[in-house]
């Protein structure tokens, strides 16, 4: 898995790059925009390039061929770019200025956000694409610690320091990747797609579309608790600021702890059972926490909701590959990210009106509806078993 611990680089620096700009570009924003829910859609720019950018570049690296390899352009165009606008971000002279780079920067990640997820599975066979799956996301996930830690500490030293370390992280990231994978050499079996025009179509099949169904009601519950969550603490649990978003450090820390593990039960007890395991025991989760107004019970099952989410998020992706052909893999990556940008799109607003309509009382149980829905697909998806060629096993050191 060396190989793949070294992708998870491209993951380290994207996790730092985000953690960083949801952190600190609404307080630049603040300094201009008084209205939140302007604030809100402007920081929501990316989900709607994922929409409509990051299908096309993935469809596109399925059929591009350099000398380089499939996706690694789209990598050595994107990651440049995104570090440039990323770092230039923090010395805007007008609002027009912050826009811009902040445009351009989430636009610059779209081109290679896609083709790097599309590594993963490229470099990996299907059977260890769920441990693989867990590797990368714990290396993201300790980019998101430093994002923080560090961000927070550079960030009260120079507003503009955390900014211009992300920055230089990503190309330095970019230089251990173009250095250690070599996709013609560490691909599983580099195979280029017919050069035709984009069909999303020929991609959704039947089980393709009850199982993105079910990543679209999933995604709907995680992205209505994780933008709203605080506000139902101080709200409706009188926490205080500090505590209610301290109290989300349970989740996503046990998501973090829990993400290498469930990659390997995956692999051992396969995707589709991990994920049903994980969207029931998050409703249960979510069902309980409807009736709990304590602190400490609320914070035990984030933990517990934090595992189960971890069962769902790592196992999904290398799923949705599987249900595919090899050369499809950049294409219904493309797809995964549509549908979870769709759902971060939705959320938070449909969440947030029905509060104003049902009180925050609402909340865990719109949550509860969401993973229903998502089980109610996700056992409609026929598990089609390995697509992936089986090369010898010491093709497999990667």
């Amino acid at each position: 898995m060396k190989k793949v611990w070294i992708l998870g680089f491209g993951f380290f620096s994207i996790s730092l790059i985000w953690g960083l700009y949801n952190a600190f570009v609404p307080l630049l924003l603040d300094d201009f925009i008084k209205s939140t829910a302007v604030i809100g859609f402007l920081m929501t720019v990316d989900n709607y390039f994922a929409l409509f950018i990051q299908p096309w570049i993935g469809n596109r690296s399925d059929r591009t061929d350099t000398r380089f390899g499939k996706r690694m352009p789209y990598l050595l165009l994107g990651m440049p770019l995104a570090a440039i606008f990323f770092s230039l971000i923090p010395f805007y002279v007008s609002l027009f200025t912050l826009v811009l780079f902040m445009v351009l920067m989430n636009l610059s990640m779209s081109l290679y956000r896609s083709p790097t997820v599309s590594l993963m599975p490229d470099i990996t066979v299907d059977s260890k694409r769920s441990q693989a799956n867990g590797i990368i996301n714990f290396m993201g996930g300790v980019g998101s610690v430093i994002a923080f830690s560090a961000g927070s500490r550079l960030y009260g030293i120079n507003h503009s320091l955390p900014f211009l370390m992300a920055s230089a992280v990503t190309i330095i990231s970019l230089i251990i990747l173009v250095t250690f994978i070599k996709e013609k050499r560490d691909t599983v079996t580099y195979s280029v797609a017919e050069k035709k025009s984009v069909n999303f179509k020929g991609e959704l099949d039947r089980s393709t579309v009850f199982l993105l169904g079910a990543i679209f009601f999933w995604f709907l519950s995680y992205q209505g608790v994780e933008a709203l969550f605080t506000l139902y603490g101080t709200h409706y649990l009188n926490m205080s600021d500090s505590d209610a978003s301290f109290s989300l450090l349970f989740f996503t820390g046990a998501f973090l702890l829990f993400a290498l593990p469930s990659g390997w039960l995956g692999s051992k007890f396969g995707k589709r059972m991990m994920i049903t395991v994980g969207v029931i025991g998050l409703g249960a989760c979510y069902a309980i926490m409807t009736f709990i107004d304590a602190t400490t019970w609320l914070r035990l099952f984030l933990i517990i909701g934090g595992v189960f989410w971890a069962c769902i998020n790592i196992n999904s992706y290398p799923f949705v590959v599987a249900t595919g052909r090899e050369t499809s893999i950049g294409t219904r990556t493309g797809l995964y990210y549509l549908v979870s940008a769709l759902a971060a799109i939705i959320s938070p607003p449909l969440l947030g009106r029905l509060i104003d309509m049902f009180s925050y009382s609402i909340m865990f149980i719109y949550t509860t509806v969401g993973m229903v829905l998502a089980l109610v697909c996700i056992s409609l998806v026929k598990d089609k078993g390995l697509t992936a060629a089986k090369p010898a096993e010491d093709n497999l050191s990667i």
